[in-house]
């Protein structure tokens, strides 16, 4: 099996996107082992203090923000930080090639109760200037240059793509190296299996709350099949499930807040794992158009997701357009 770096080597990318691959799979090691430590390293619960996003932080939600700065700082390989945990972008190394945006743990909430939880990634390219700013990351997702997660489960797993497809790695704790154990990751166009928050139901929009009840009239209803419904409460979990087996994931927009469009954010959520999906044969749309063809606004903007196996996807789409 091929190590992360030889694997990215043979792919002849730029060196300097090889160590900073490199480099977030460096800090994902080091944000696992302290996952696995749990209750014994005093890492586990609330830190006390909300982020930008109103959001209470967890104490390794900090502690991942912190290590995956000071990883990327010392790689000199990233111009400029856009964080879920940070107001403002973070200014990196004047005459490095990249930018990075990131969820350094997505579904923060499993941590202690010891589920999936993962980090979140997504590479652009840095604009050819002296300084660096919030404008230079509102790039559209089509633009990302490489993007990925590292999963947190009984195995730690990077899934990773620059591009040419999804590969995905499984981090070997006898060598402390990710190896490469899926070349080609491929999602079915077809699918009888959805992840949705259901406790959210009665605040959706009409066209989705049409769309999930007839999933759930099974073969009864006007879709003709049964399906099956999973939730982890961790995007990077219920994204993982679809590479492995295909499947749909929606957060849709919901009345309780009405002004926000969405729950996840598009430009370290929504965008990554859209670029994955659509690489490994599926796709992401929010109700109205691809994710990956959204002009962001700010760092933090939010947005309506729907991605997952194509023809489902479709289908889900279809009952917003034609309602």
């Amino acid at each position: 099996m091929l190590r992360l770096r030889s694997q990215l080597q043979t792919s002849k990318l730029p060196p300097d996107l090889v160590t900073l691959i490199d480099t977030l799979a460096i800090a994902g090691k080091d944000i696992a082992y302290r996952l696995q430590q749990g209750a014994m390293s005093g890492v586990l619960g609330s830190a006390g203090e909300e982020n930008i996003q109103g959001e209470t932080q967890k104490k390794l939600d900090v502690i991942s923000n912190d290590l995956l700065k000071n990883y990327l700082y010392e790689s000199n390989t990233v111009r400029g930080i856009a964080s879920e945990e940070e107001e403002d972008i973070v200014v990196g190394n004047n005459h490095a090639k990249y930018l990075v945006a990131f969820d350094p743990l997505d579904g923060s909430s499993n941590i202690d109760i010891n589920s999936m939880v993962g980090t979140i990634f997504s590479i652009l390219d840095a604009p050819a200037t002296d300084t660096v700013s919030q404008a230079d990351f509102l790039q559209p997702g089509r633009n990302q240059c490489a993007a990925g997660y590292i999963l947190y489960g009984p195995s730690v797993m990077l899934a990773l793509t620059t591009g040419n497809g999804v590969q995905m790695y499984t981090l070997d704790p006898r060598i402390g190296e990710f190896l490469l154990t899926t070349d080609r990751v491929k999602i079915d166009k077809d699918t009888q299996e959805f992840a949705i928050n259901m406790s959210n139901q009665r605040n959706w929009a009409a066209p989705m709350q049409n769309y999930i009840a007839d999933l759930l009239a099974g073969s009864d209803g006007p879709r003709g099949k049964d399906y099956n419904m999973r939730w982890v409460a961790a995007m990077v979990a219920d994204v993982h499930r679809i590479l492995c087996r295909g499947g749909l994931f929606t957060y849709p927009w919901d009345s309780r807040d009405p002004k926000k469009p969405g729950k996840l954010r598009l430009m370290y959520e929504a965008n990554p794992m859209g670029m994955l999906v659509e690489q490994a044969g599926g796709t992401a749309w929010t109700d109205v158009g691809p994710i990956l063809d959204i002009q962001p606004e700010t760092i933090h903007q939010r947005v309506p997701v729907i991605l997952g196996s194509v023809n489902e996807v479709t289908a889900c789409v279809d009952y917003h357009k034609n309602s």
